[in-house]
């Protein structure tokens, strides 16, 4: 029997960093780092995500063949160097800032990740970043061939590309380049409105559907020049990022009237019609550029990755505009799926393996590749903490954990592998009642610790989504929005009634008004009894009780932290706020019942500034 061939993926020093571990092509395990450290969207070398790969595998990196970073560094210090000698001396307080780190560490990548790996001897990979993308998005994907499109800030000189992929490999057939950039031009607005660029654009785009768009074709005009194909370039004299430590610039806040919102600032009617203008233009371009696509490639499958592939709202057009037949898109679309990416692209493409696809199923195993909740971990945060708890039997679990939705508790859910991308799936979640009017403001300000407008998503049950929702495809990984049916929606009168944002807020929209949104639409999780066995019983039994097969599904976090990776992140988080109840593994745990509660500090929103 020959011996198996491990290959590690890692992404980082930007943001968000990761690793993934491959064995013979199967996904073994993938991690971000930020779970581990408890600091969000962390950067630094994964060594935590690392060690917890090997760990899982059941190896050492010296059983590890091959390593392979998720883009060029030499490629991406060129672009840094050549942007600012083009803005010189414009760019000199970037330029100084970001030099020292690039000379000390980045430049000479490859003698580091040597370092950081003590007992690696195999070979280094270094493909470009947006490759890493496109290995993420079509080699996890359950198709045999399909078309890929790419788009996120930037790479080493690539903004957008695009490709195909067929059997073990992916060819990119055209690329826009920095600075022109979709994804930039949306963090620009993040940072506009007053949000964090890298973590806020998700509040840009909940806030959108609030608004009107009535900078669009302002926007049109003199921000960004859009091209039939979907090509587009923006006019730079109104952006900072290629000199500034700004996303926009006096000109930018001069063309919209006032300079950026200050964060955490009271959010305005124009904020919500900012967010709505740059909102459309984004999916003006994604449809142009995947209509574009499918007519250069011909395929009739279309999978997509890069941060921008994030954008749900997109997405969910571009599946609904029906020039694809299906879109699969990599659930760690963002730089961390590029360690999932690197892995694969080695097994398939470098070394020619073979791949299997049957058009149904795909290879990412419902993401659910983090840390599982190991009894004796259980045990010890018991121990520690004389905790409380009621141990059920796999049995029991789901009802008991249905009826308490059904009188709507709030729950914390740490049940299995931990989900590996941005989206919570059921595993580090927390849930509720999807039908009660007041649960969206009560998880947002009382257990999230976060704006009230961002709305929650609903988890339903696979073979029930089209009774509830316009959606004719599976949605397992969060990243499709589409709108709820016609039939399950309450008149409303909420756009444009001049209604401030909280009484927009508390209108009941629909049945479900917990994860409808302001237009009623939601970003909605299909959930599979295969997949997710446990997750599908639960709301399965909620269904059979209330005769609602959709629950509310968030991260198990608080505003400003991580996802909870350990049974221990989870106990902690759940005693800092007002959830009810806490499932870790087999064991329920009811706050009201656990000793040295004060020892817990509530969370304070004001001092978890996201």
């Amino acid at each position: 029997m020959s011996k198996p061939t491990y290959i590690l993926g890692i992404s980082a020093f930007y943001h968000d960093s990761a690793a993934c571990l491959v064995k013979d092509g199967q996904i073994i395990a993938a991690a971000q780092e930020e779970r581990f450290t408890r600091k969000k969207h962390d950067e630094s070398f994964p060594t935590h995500a690392v060690d917890y790969c090997l760990k899982e595998a059941g190896i050492t990196i010296k059983d590890v063949s091959f390593v392979g970073f998720y883009e060029k560094p030499f490629v991406k210090f060129e672009r840094l160097l050549y942007t600012y000698l083009s803005y010189a001396p414009k760019g000199l307080p970037s330029f100084l800032k970001a030099m020292p780190v690039w000379l000390k560490e980045k430049i000479f990548l490859k003698d580091l990740l040597y370092q950081k790996l003590p007992g690696f001897d195999g070979e280094m990979i270094f493909p470009e970043h947006h490759e890493s993308h496109a290995a993420s998005a079509f080699f996890p994907s359950p198709f045999k061939e399909a078309a890929i499109l790419t788009m996120d800030g930037v790479g080493e000189w690539t903004t957008t590309s695009f490709g195909a992929g067929k059997d073990n490999s992916i060819e990119l057939m055209g690329d826009i380049r920095f600075p022109h950039s979709l994804g930039l031009l949306y963090s620009a607005f993040t940072y506009y409105v007053g949000f964090r660029v890298n973590s806020g654009e998700y509040k840009l785009m909940g806030l959108a559907p609030y608004g009107e768009p009535k900078y669009a074709d302002l926007i049109r005009k003199e921000l960004v020049d859009i091209r039939d194909d979907g090509s587009f370039k923006l006019n730079m004299k109104y952006f900072n990022y290629c000199v500034g430590l700004t996303m926009t610039n006096d000109r930018f806040h001069k063309l919209f009237g006032a300079g950026p919102r200050k964060p955490e600032s009271k959010i305005t009617q124009r904020d919500m019609d900012l967010a709505r203008s740059i909102q459309e233009v984004t999916e003006e371009i994604m449809l142009k550029m995947a209509n574009h696509v499918h007519k250069v490639t011909g395929k009739e499958n279309l999978c997509l990755a890069g941060g921008v592939a994030l954008n749900c709202v997109g997405n969910g057009k571009i599946l609904r505009d029906g020039k694809f037949k299906n879109v699969w898109i990599q659930p760690a679309a963002g730089d961390a799926g590029g360690a999932l990416g690197v892995a694969l692209l080695i097994w398939y493409q470098y070394l020619g393996n073979q791949r299997q696809s049957d058009n149904v199923h795909d290879k990412q195993q419902g993401s659910y590749l983090g840390p599982d909740c190991r009894d004796q971990e259980i045990q010890g945060l018991i121990a520690k903490h004389n905790a409380v708890y009621e141990k059920l039997s796999d049995g029991e679990l789901p009802n008991r954990i249905a009826r308490l939705i059904s009188e709507q508790k709030i729950i914390g859910l740490c049940y299995g592998r931990m989900e590996f991308g941005p989206r919570a799936l059921g595993a580090r979640s927390i849930i509720g009642d999807a039908r009660s009017l007041e649960m969206q403001s009560t998880l947002n300000l009382k257990t999230k610790f976060r704006e009230s407008f961002r709305p929650f998503a609903p988890s339903v049950i696979e073979d029930k989504c089209a009774e509830y929702f316009q959606l004719n495809s599976k949605s397992p990984y969060m990243l499709l929005v589409a709108p709820v049916k016609d039939d399950k929606l309450t008149p409303t009168n909420s756009r444009g009634s001049g209604k401030d944002l909280l009484e927009r807020l508390m209108e009941k929209r629909s049945v479900i008004p917990a994860i409808t949104h302001v237009d009623n639409s939601a970003r909605v999780q299909t959930v599979s009894k295969d997949v997710s066995p446990t997750y599908y019983r639960i709301i399965e039994d909620f269904y059979k009780i209330t005769g609602c097969p959709v629950v509310i599904n968030t991260s198990f976090n608080i505003r400003g932290e991580p996802i909870v990776c350990s049974p221990e992140d989870a106990y902690r988080c759940f005693m800092c706020t007002n959830m009810d109840y806490l499932l870790i593994g087999n064991y329920l745990f009811e706050r009201t019942q656990q000793p040295n509660k004060d020892k817990f500090k509530k969370a304070d929103i004001s001092q978890i500034l996201d």
